[in-house]
Order: C-alpha cells, then structure tokens, then sequence
C-alpha cells in the first residue's frame, strides 16, 4: 500500500501494524532504507519507486524528531 501523508503512514505503522515508532526502530529503518545494497529496499524502490522511498525515509526522520 502506498501512503500518500505522514498521518496515513504513522497510524499504519503503530495502529494497522501495531509496531511502536521506537528510536531503536527509527534508526533500524533509516539505516536499511538509506542503503541502497540492502535487498528489502531495493524490492521497496521497485515496487513504490525512488520518490515514494524519499518520502518514508522522511516520515522516519520525522517520527525520529518527534521523539527526541
């Protein structure tokens, strides 16, 4: 499914999936999206493509600012 705000991805990730929106886990998703050699990502870009990878990548940076 591919979100098109932050609220939508947010509550997607914490309610629909039930994963809380840890630091650890932040950074656990910045590190692997962030990496272009990281099979699960490149899977991610070839199905939502570069834009909508950028887009999560910054949903995650936000998360991680509203955290600290």
């Amino acid at each position: 499914m591919k979100l098109s705000n932050y609220e939508d991805w947010k509550r997607c990730i914490t309610v629909d999936c039930g994963i809380e929106l840890t630091l650890d886990y932040i950074d656990e998703r910045l590190t692997a999206l962030n990496d272009p050699d990281n099979y699960h990502t490149q899977k991610f870009t070839m199905s939502y493509g570069a834009i909508h990878l950028n887009q999560v990548i910054g949903w995650f940076k936000r998360a991680k600012f509203e955290r600290v």
